[in-house]
């Protein structure tokens, strides 16, 4: 992935460089004068009918019909069985990986070019990253990396993995289609099974995008998805998790609502549980977005195709999805020659009122994650010092 270099060594500044202001120009072009946010939410649909809907209803909690026909929704779009809506996507991943059956001093392989709620979630459930490198076309997981480092550092005891030089179990592997870009999940897939580990996939960022016919967040044996403010669609605050297992939605459902056995006055739990589930009005803005999913997608697309063409004219290198992939677009990315030049696009871009952001700082930098294991990502460093994000929201002329 090679990308014309912004020529840094032969201009008095950096922010002289014809390149990066004509890259402000074009994307005022597209969004128009003042601040240009990296990701805005949309509400031109009929949240605020169904928000007085649901407050008229008095249910306006974790109970009510909106919570069961927002799950319907998403379910029917992503293909999987069932939904079960959230607070958040980090406390969707938590919950996936507890009804996986990661315990507490369990080791999860994911990668440190995340989020960090990732790893939270992965914290929450008490048991310990193991940091596998990226590919450089998917920025996710790389299934290379993935074999190498089970075929180097695992071994495999009474159809489960175990880790050589921890000797803890390896219970499961959580992925990321990082700013929606399908990462190589069937072969992730197809890994994790040979090794008895559970694949959760961190689709937090990635509604709306396929793998081949299949949608993100459905390969594995659950997936999670995010709803926050800045996301595709919105609720707010909120998220998914997703299962094609009836038990295992079940017991979701279940663990997240205080684990209350269902009864019409009586209080009894039968385990520690989570105050988890959406709230209604959450539900509401989630299904009348869920009605403009279609048309975001598509103004997205054209959002994306219009930059891939200004930065092809210029020599700059995009982050695309794989062939037979389909990504929702959700964050552009562009990948610089180097960490002074990516530097030098931020502080321009955002002295102009531009909101462009870096890629996330490794998971194995951040001081509560040092200790974890990890493969030397390679690629990920890379990745970290060359990645910016700009803005991708649907432009006002596109509505």
């Amino acid at each position: 992935m090679s990308s014309k270099l912004i020529d840094l060594e032969n201009i008095e500044s950096p922010v002289k460089s014809p390149i990066i202001e004509s890259t402000v120009d074009f994307i005022r072009k597209i969004y128009g004068d003042g601040a240009i946010p990296l990701h805005r939410p949309i509400f031109d649909g009929n949240e605020k009918a169904y928000l007085s809907d649901c407050i008229d209803s008095n249910f306006v909690s974790s109970a009510g019909a909106k919570v069961f026909e927002f799950e319907d929704k998403v379910a029917s779009f992503t293909g999987a069985k069932h939904a079960v809506a959230v607070v958040n996507g980090t406390n969707a991943l938590q919950v996936a990986l507890l009804v996986a059956g990661v315990n507490a001093g369990d080791e999860v392989i994911t990668q440190a070019l995340t989020f960090v709620a990732t790893c939270n979630a992965i914290s929450y459930a008490g048991a310990n990253p193991v940091f596998i490198d990226v590919d450089k076309d998917t920025v996710g997981m790389s299934p290379a990396s993935l074999r190498e480092f089970l075929e180097g550092n695992a071994f495999r005891k009474g159809g489960q993995a175990f880790n050589k030089s921890s000797g803890k179990r390896i219970k499961a592997c959580l992925p990321m289609h990082t700013f929606g870009l399908p990462c190589r999940i069937q072969e992730i897939s197809d890994i994790c099974k040979e090794w008895g580990i559970h694949l959760v996939e961190d689709a937090a960022e990635s509604l709306g995008s396929f793998y081949g016919k299949r949608h993100t967040g459905t390969f594995g044996l659950l997936g999670a998805i995010s709803f926050n403010g800045n996301k595709i669609i919105t609720t707010g605050g909120g998220g998914m998790l997703l299962t094609d297992d009836d038990q295992l939605a079940k017991r979701a459902k279940h663990i997240t609502t205080t684990a209350k056995i269902p009864h019409k006055y009586e209080f009894w739990h039968d385990e520690v549980g989570f105050n988890y589930r959406l709230p209604s009005l959450n539900a509401a803005l989630g299904v009348a977005q869920m009605e403009q999913l279609h048309w975001m997608l598509e103004m997205k697309e054209r959002v994306a195709r219009e930059y891939c063409e200004f930065f092809s004219s210029i020599g700059w290198q995009m982050v695309h999805p794989l062939q037979n992939c389909k990504s929702n677009n959700w964050l552009n990315a562009i990948v610089l020659g180097n960490q002074k030049e990516r530097n030098a696009f931020l502080e321009y871009t955002n002295e102009k009122n531009i909101m462009t952001r870096p890629i996330w700082r490794l998971m194995s930098e951040l001081e509560m994650f040092k200790h974890c294991q990890n493969d030397g990502l390679k690629n990920s460093k890379w990745l970290e010092e060359r990645v910016v994000n700009l803005p991708s929201s649907v432009p006002n002329e596109f509505k």
